[in-house]
């Protein structure tokens, strides 16, 4: 039986109109999207659940913060204000502002990542891994056993293995390891969270081997309020201090503030040490790819939101709220029997559709398959995070097969209401009715080098 939906800690001052096509409509718009979710335009989506990256509904406070936005070229006030938010949250002696998470990735692996180097993490999202081959790195996945069984529900699957990733520094040798990377929470292993006690650990093995530990910091607030419920040791912990606990294990972090930051664009690289000779290195690059390191490819009004959105984030009674949505949607899921990465992580269920069709080779896409059906059910636009994302060996060019095939629901901050939750929730036990329907998956017929889900074109696989 559902749970009881936690009330929202706020009250709505602008509401944007939606429109529903019909479902031959809906039909018509993904094959003209060559079966590719992100080819879609926003307006032949209803309910958009692509990413919960810059998607979300930001505050009267940070639309107010916007009309004071300081435009200064350099050294700006806002650049000030949104500098010690984070220095103050984090921990950190030196933040620097990029645009998003990416541009974190760019100005910094770089300077740690080359050819015949490579980098180890609980699990590398896809642009990450990319910015790893980009520098001429080889990513290496490390997660923790239990996050590979999505029925398995356990505490803090998103965990490194820091036995295999000992055991990987041996081979590959110490100094070949350019960085480590604690992504949190641990998207690609379905939103779900890291422990204190994990991120000590992986500190320990970094320290030993004097090898740099990174975090990927999209969703820390999310991450902390798992540590807060679910970790003995920080139960009586703000999760302000958890955050700055968690972050005082690692040397440095990269962060798309799109998402627990709760604005529409903006990221940041935290440096530790605030007299580290990283620091004039970043500057420099951020410089050449960026613009002026007080701004870092942010307007000024950016930079005021995410100095508002850092505390907005890491509020109690909204992480409650946010993760209340989740454990809503998960009972509902729950008594119909549709099998996710259990228990729910943060920011939404990552569907299991190897579950739901598996008479679908990975080589034929069932996290896509899903995404597609659920689209053409109910106009819901969703993400495959599985085989297709993750996409070909880089030096071979097989096709990698990927420990999950999810279907991920990432559903936007403060944007959704319980009956849009509803809709989905509808929507994929009616999908899971028809799965034996679908007969077959897709094939890409064309591809870019790399990422290449974001472009790629796809066709039905006929009989």
């Amino acid at each position: 039986m559902a749970i009881k939906y936690v009330p929202e800690p706020f009250r709505i001052k602008m509401v944007e109109p939606l429109t529903m096509m019909t479902r031959a409509e809906r039909e018509e718009a993904i094959k003209r999207a060559d079966y590719n979710m992100f080819r879609l335009k926003g307006s032949e989506c209803y309910i958009d659940l692509l990413t919960d990256s810059g998607t979300n509904a930001m505050s009267d406070k940070q639309w107010a913060g916007i009309m004071q936005g300081d435009e200064a070229y350099a050294g700006a006030s806002s650049y000030y204000r949104f500098v010690d938010a984070a220095k103050d949250i984090f921990g950190y002696g030196f933040i620097q502002p990029v645009h998003q998470g990416r541009a974190a990735e760019k100005v910094l692996f770089p300077t740690f990542l080359s050819q015949g180097k490579y980098a180890i993490s609980n699990m590398f999202f896809d642009t990450t891994r990319a910015h790893v081959i980009l520098a001429g790195a080889r990513p290496i996945d490390c997660c923790c056993e239990e996050g590979k069984n999505p029925s398995l529900r356990a505490k803090f699957k998103g965990n490194m293995d820091v036995e295999k990733m000992e055991e990987i520094i041996k081979e590959k040798g110490a100094e070949n390891i350019g960085l480590v990377v604690m992504t949190i929470t641990n998207n690609s292993a379905g939103g779900q969270p890291v422990s204190m006690k994990n991120m000590r650990e992986v500190s320990e093995v970094c320290k030993k081997y004097n090898i740099p530990l990174n975090i990927d910091a999209a969703r820390y607030a999310e991450n902390s309020y798992f540590v807060k419920r679910d970790e003995e040791e920080c139960k009586d912990m703000t999760i302000k201090e958890i955050v700055k606990k968690m972050f005082s294990y690692a040397d440095m972090c990269t962060m798309s503030a799109k998402k627990d930051t709760i604005v529409n664009m903006g990221g940041m690289i935290g440096i530790k040490d605030p007299e580290s000779p990283l620091i004039l290195k970043i500057k420099a690059n951020c410089i050449s790819y960026e613009g002026f390191y007080t701004y870092g490819g942010l307007n000024g009004r950016d930079l005021e939101a995410l100095a508002i959105g850092l505390y907005e984030g890491i509020d109690e009674n909204y992480l409650k709220y946010r993760n209340g949505q989740m454990e809503y949607l998960a009972s509902r899921l729950d008594d119909a029997g549709i099998a996710y990465q259990a228990p729910i992580g943060g920011h939404g269920p990552f569907i299991d559709a190897a579950q739901i069709y598996p008479h679908i080779p990975y080589y034929e896409f069932p996290g896509q398959v899903l995404a597609i059906e659920l689209y053409k059910e109910a106009g819901i636009r969703t993400c495959d995070i599985g085989s297709y994302m993750l996409g070909n060996d880089p030096d071979t060019g097989k096709q990698l097969r990927s420990d999950n095939e999810f279907t991920r629901l990432a559903i936007p901050r403060r944007v959704y209401t319980q009956s849009h939750i509803d809709i989905m929730a509808d929507a994929l036990i009616e999908v899971r009715d028809h799965a034996k329907e679908i007969r077959h998956g897709y094939k890409i017929t064309w591809e870019p080098p790399i990422l290449r889900h974001f472009q790629a074109s796809l066709a039905p696989v006929e009989n």
